[in-house]
């Protein structure tokens, strides 16, 4: 029989088993249109979530150390480093390489993941320069000549990844390839979907429609026997529905439709607002339904879904929304550590060396000739 004392001891060691390793995330601490004003209590709310997080601010000392001191908990697992080069949202990527290389908060934050020092980056700042900087400090995997930036989008059904959404402009068909694989291995790790359904947006779901690139992508998806459940082409619309949990999509169609979506948000936020204040009546039925409209602003608000992760890097690189509250941080830390908890970068190795094996074995028996 075993004594209480030894029963303890027992649990103890197997909830010690159970717990999730410590993740540690860098933050660009400058990054964004508020800097440390939100992204030190974001973190902190984040902290909430994942008590196993360590965190390292990089930034403007000063002006991090009282906020930081307002979180006692959050201070306790942290440290700050200082920066003196903060990145503008407004600069040019070259530009904000080769002034912030080295001595910038982006860029200090992205190298404490390349030295391994932290498992995951995030910054509110300049796309642009994030990009750049992801892809010249954590390097693309081998065989990826572009990251992708995948983005989280809700959905009627629940969210999907949309891939990709800005990084790229004129995607080849073998970059749509990647892009789905990655999309899918993405999938795996945040939705636990074993083979995620993935489709590529096109202008029309018939298979005569698209550009070259976008059809010879959809032949490859298709026929080339990946892990992944391919859908074919989709259409814009369906993009909400939620027909499918990965969507490929050419950078600068997939940046117009995110724009387009948060602006309809915003548009249709506007539109319930008014026609609840229009009479006293309206005002009532507003009173009484509350708790559905609550509901909605909640499934529409887009710091919700904040957060959009590189892809193809050797590391786990996420941008947040510049204009990001506390909360919308909060939600891009947490993207980063569910994708580092899940051994996305692994996983993506894995899957992307199974599609150019599938590709090779296709082009030499001449399958999609």
């Amino acid at each position: 029989m075993i004594s209480g004392g030894a029963a303890l001891g027992v649990k103890f060691y197997i909830a010690r088993l159970n717990m999730p390793a410590p993740c540690t995330v860098a933050l660009d601490a400058m990054g964004g249109d508020y800097g440390p004003e939100v992204v030190i209590p974001g973190a902190a709310l984040s902290l909430t979530r994942h008590p196993n997080l360590n965190l390292i601010f990089y930034g403007d000392e000063a002006r991090m150390a009282p906020l930081l001191a307002a979180h006692p908990e959050l201070a306790g697992k942290s440290r700050l480093v200082h920066a003196d080069v903060a990145i503008s949202m407004n600069e040019k990527p070259s530009a904000a390489v080769r002034r912030g290389r080295k001595s910038s908060s982006m860029w200090l934050a992205l190298k404490a993941v390349k030295d391994g020092q932290a498992q995951v980056a995030v910054s509110a700042g300049n796309t642009g320069a994030l990009m750049a900087m992801t892809k010249l400090c954590l390097k693309t995997i081998s065989g990826i000549d572009r990251p992708a930036l995948a983005a989280l989008w809700p959905t009627v059904r629940s969210e999907c990844i949309v891939l990709d959404v800005g990084a790229n402009v004129g995607t080849r068909a073998r970059g749509l390839a990647d892009n789905a694989l990655m999309g899918a291995a993405m999938a795996r790790a945040i939705f636990h979907i074993e083979k995620p359904t993935v489709g590529l947006l096109n202008i029309g779901v018939e298979e005569i429609k698209g550009v070259d690139e976008v059809k010879q992508a959809h032949v490859w998806l298709k026929q080339s026997g990946l892990p992944i459940d391919y859908r074919g082409f989709i259409e814009g619309d369906q993009i909400g529905q939620g027909v499918v949990d990965v969507v490929v999509v050419e950078g600068f169609a997939g940046n117009i439709a995110l724009k387009t979506a948060e602006g309809t948000a915003k548009q249709m936020a506007s539109y319930v607002k008014m026609a609840m204040n229009r009479s006293w009546v309206s005002r009532l039925g507003a009173f009484i339904a509350q708790g559905a409209f609550r509901a909605l602003q909640e499934k529409l608000d887009p710091g919700r879904s904040n957060g959009g992760t590189f892809l193809g890097v050797n590391g786990i690189s996420v941008k947040s929304h510049g204009g990001a509250d506390a909360r919308g941080f909060a939600a891009a830390v947490d993207l980063g550590y569910e994708m580092s908890e899940a051994g996305l970068i692994g996983r993506l190795d894995e899957d992307l060396q199974a599609l150019r094996g599938a590709l090779e074995q296709a082009a030499a028996a001449d399958v999609f000739s």
